[in-house]
């Protein structure tokens, strides 16, 4: 008996299929709901651990310099506020929050269809990326700052 399996045939239709993608601009492969909110989730774990870690270690420093200049609480108050609010973490957190809008949207649109939008994925993993490199760049200046005041 004779095989219907012909490879040419196999590889034309292959080739066919990979320029109907190329054209469509339809990604190669399939992605999931499971996918997007991966990308999420290693994002938000990430976030979740910079806080629990970055949060007490910034406090300490804040109590360190508040006995170094023996403030009272009131000025403690006054006078730690631009450590954790000022112009440039005005800024990170205006660029966070751009993000965060962005990466809304983003999870809307994908969560609206039964079969998420694959052209979103990678969009959505620079966004979150991009989240996590600023806080992580507020996190340094914040430090930075405190620990120049503490130095003097």
């Amino acid at each position: 008996m004779k095989s219907s399996f012909d490879p040419h045939r196999l590889i034309a239709a292959a080739l066919a299929t990979a320029l109907c993608v190329l054209a469509t601009g339809a990604p190669a492969w399939a992605c999931t709901r499971a996918d997007f909110e991966g990308v999420v989730g290693t994002a938000s774990t990430t976030l979740r651990e910079m806080t629990q870690r970055n949060t007490p270690s910034f406090q300490d420093k804040l109590r360190q310099l508040r006995d170094k200049r023996q403030w009272t609480y009131e000025q403690f108050v006054k006078e730690a506020a631009p450590f954790v609010a000022d112009d440039t973490i005005a800024d990170y957190d205006a660029k966070s929050a751009e993000f965060l809008t962005r990466i809304n949207a983003m999870s809307g649109e994908a969560s609206n269809e039964a079969q998420p939008d694959c052209k979103l994925l990678e969009p959505l993993r620079t966004s979150m990326a991009a989240l996590v490199d600023t806080q992580t760049a507020k996190w340094a200046y914040m430090f930075g700052r405190l620990d120049a005041e503490l130095a003097k």
